[in-house]
């Protein structure tokens, strides 16, 4: 029909990219949210955000996922969280939050005592094995709550 809007369920609005190009995705748990914001990233980011993601999956099977503060977040038991990554306009940041307890160091420092970061780069070689030998051990480690 003619003037007829199409119905809203029908409309593919594509999220919002924040400062950086980190996607604004509504905070939510479970796979589903995670998903859609690593859809979202701009780019060569997305290619490395399903990386990490099954990186992540395959290191810790059942892992807990989240959106929160637009950024993925996983963890092992609810409400605490062990790992989360952001999108910067060059790079992938991946924050460990006892990443200070890991062995070796990420290279990253943090303000955070206990915090660690990896910054990935678009021509950057993510070592997957040191990766998920890193997201192993932060699994084990007491969760931050958030």
């Amino acid at each position: 029909m003619a003037g007829k809007t199409p119905e809203k369920s029908k409309l593919k609005k594509e999220p919002a990219l924040l400062s950086g190009g980190n996607p604004q995705i509504a905070k939510g748990y479970g796979d589903e949210p995670v998903q859609a914001y690593i859809a979202a990233m701009p780019g060569w980011k997305s290619d490395l955000g399903r990386r990490i993601d099954k990186l992540i999956e395959h290191a810790v099977p059942g892992v807990s996922k989240a959106v929160k503060w637009n950024s993925p977040f996983y963890g092992t038991e609810e409400g605490t969280w062990f790992l989360s990554f952001h999108c910067f306009t060059k790079y992938v940041k991946v924050a460990f939050f006892r990443g200070a307890s890991l062995t070796p160091l990420p290279p990253g420092a943090s303000k955070q005592k206990d915090v660690r970061y990896l910054d990935i780069h678009e021509d950057d070689e993510l070592d997957e094995a040191q990766f998920s030998k890193w997201v192993k051990q932060a699994s084990k480690l007491p969760g931050e709550k958030m």
